[in-house]
Order: structure tokens, then C-alpha cells, then sequence
């Protein structure tokens, strides 16, 4: 495995009630490792995606291993207001192995600030180059120093680096 969810999840210090939406959650790895920290303190995911096929396998594999903290939403996440959240409703928004997939990149983040309530933080997880065949082609690996300049575009705050395996870089954001 090239990144480790949980590992990425643990090193962001979750508080018990947090609210986090998973941007482009996909397979629903970080949806799963989020939910499983915040099941005992009432914190909640919402798991966001266009592909209903995949929300739909994440309902079912967070319903067998007991996590029911997390709702999913399809949901554009390249469009204005297309999460479907409210302004201002959640701690945390992870976009993880996702920049490198959308085009509209700079639109994800301001949808990520918009969603986040005031100090709250984004995570961002990517691929740190392409390697022939496993991760992104060349031509769409999306640099840790391009995200950063993404983020602050967006009005966000780098905050931190953090450790996303041999292949990922992980950058956080805050929201003043």
C-alpha cells in the first residue's frame, strides 16, 4: 500500500465531535479511518463523491464494520455549493489522492473553505510524483509546492506538513 489512512487520520488529532467531509472520498478509506475515531465522541463524516456506485459500496462496508457516524452525498465538489454543506459546518475536510484527477482544482479548495467553519482545517493528501502505472501519469501529478499555492489562492493558511507514506505528500490548511 502506498499511503496508510488510518496512520494519516491518527496524526491529525481529531477531536472526539469532530465534523469532517471526505472530498472525493472515493473508496472511502478516509471516510472509514475518520469514522472509526470519531464513533465514541458523536463526531460525524460526510463522505462526498459524483460516483454513486462507490457511496453506495462505502455504506455498506462502514454498516459491516459498525461505523455509523458516516453520511454519504453525491455531490460535485468542483462546483459551487456542490457538496451539498452548509457554510461553516465542518471542522475538517480531507481531499486526498484527488487533485490530480479534477480540473478544476482551485474550485475544490474554495468549496473546502466555504464548508469549514472559522479555524478549521483542510488535509490534503497526493501523490508526490508518477510511477509508471501506479499512480497519476506524469503530466497530472499536482506538486506539494502547487497545492500550497492552491490553498493560499483559496484564502487558506499553510499550516503543517505531515508524514503521507513514500509516494504522498500531506499539507494542512487552516481556515482564519
Amino acid at each position: 500500500m502506498f499511503s496508510d489512512p488510518q496512520a494519516i487520520i491518527d496524526q491529525l488529532e481529531l477531536a472526539p465531535e469532530s465534523i469532517v467531509a471526505d472530498f472525493g472520498s472515493g473508496s472511502g478509506f478516509y471516510s472509514l479511518a475518520a469514522g472509526r475515531v470519531l464513533s465514541a465522541g458523536g463526531g460525524k463524516v460526510y463522505a462526498i463523491d459524483v460516483q454513486k456506485e462507490l457511496l453506495e459500496r462505502l455504506k455498506g462496508l462502514a454498516s459491516n464494520q459498525g461505523i455509523h457516524n458516516i453520511e454519504v452525498i453525491w455531490g460535485d465538489i468542483e462546483a459551487q455549493k456542490g457538496s451539498k454543506l452548509k457554510d461553516g459546518l465542518v471542522d475538517w475536510v480531507i481531499i486526498a489522492n484527488l487533485l490530480f484527477q479534477v480540473p478544476e482544482k482551485l474550485a475544490v479548495l474554495n468549496e473546502a473553505k466555504r464548508v469549514l467553519k472559522p479555524r478549521g482545517r483542510v488535509l490534503v493528501v497526493d501523490w508526490s510524483e508518477s510511477f509508471g502505472g501506479t499512480g497519476p501519469a506524469q503530466a497530472d501529478v499536482v506538486t506539494e509546492s502547487a497545492v500550497k499555492t492552491l490553498g493560499v489562492t483559496a484564502g487558506l493558511t499553510f499550516e503543517k506538513k505531515i508524514s503521507a507514506g513514500e509516494h504522498h505528500f500531506g499539507v494542512i490548511f487552516r481556515k482564519i
